[in-house]
């Protein structure tokens, strides 16, 4: 995938995902990469940015893998937040489908 494209919906899919369920930062990372190929370098950075501009509020539980888990969770900014992004990823999808049929009517 053309790394331009990914880096532009990497924030709403992160968004999506949580919004499913709270999650730890390797389980994103898991999650996302069944859309995109990431990596723990691209995503860390990203929480980190949403919970600074408070979308995500984050909590330590308990793992029975090791050391406590820091927990993501959507606040309500966050919620409007991808509601907003959805919209905008929705309505950009549409124009740029129209354009691309408009286009290949003209090849």
């Amino acid at each position: 995938m053309n790394a331009q494209f990914k880096k532009g919906v990497l924030e709403l899919i992160v968004l999506l995902s949580v919004t499913k369920r709270d999650m730890y930062g390797y389980e994103l990372v898991s999650e996302v990469s069944k859309v995109v190929d990431v990596n723990e370098g691209t995503i860390y950075p990203l929480l980190k940015r949403l919970t600074n501009e408070h979308y995500f509020e984050t909590y330590l539980r308990e793992s029975t893998e090791g050391p406590p888990r820091k927990y993501y969770h959507l606040t309500a900014a966050g919620v409007l937040y991808k509601d907003t992004l959805k919209r905008e990823w929705k309505e950009f999808r549409k124009q740029m489908d129209s354009f691309m049929e408009e286009c290949d009517k003209n090849e």
